[in-house]
């Protein structure tokens, strides 16, 4: 039987191409969460997109990974979440921007 809880699902939403200190800001900020001891992060490397500068970006998918949009997505508790934010805040003021929002995660029970 699976059971069901809420919990809270952070998004951030930056170029592939976004820098921080010689390094991609995506692998910076998966090796701050991880650092920290939530859950787990994934980065999704998007095949088509915009943001605030209106560009498209859209391109062979070899470039992509270095330069279309990206999302890190992190699920973990609210306060946990918000403590992270927090420890990126230098990162999300020149890169990025993040998304929280509180959902229902299913999980299949042990049998």
């Amino acid at each position: 039987m699976a059971f069901e809880e809420t919990s809270t699902r952070l998004t951030i939403h930056l170029s592939a191409s976004a820098r921080w200190h010689h390094r991609p800001a995506y692998a910076e900020i998966v090796h701050r969460a991880h650092a920290q001891g939530l859950s787990g992060a994934s980065v999704f490397h998007g095949i088509e997109g915009y943001g605030t500068h209106l560009t498209v970006h859209h391109d062979r998918p070899s470039r992509l990974r270095t330069h279309g949009p990206c999302a890190i997505v992190i699920v973990d508790t609210e306060e946990r979440l918000h403590a992270f934010l927090a420890t990126i805040e230098d990162i999300l003021s020149v890169n990025g921007v993040a998304v929280l929002d509180r959902i229902r995660v299913r999980q299949p029970s042990d049998p």
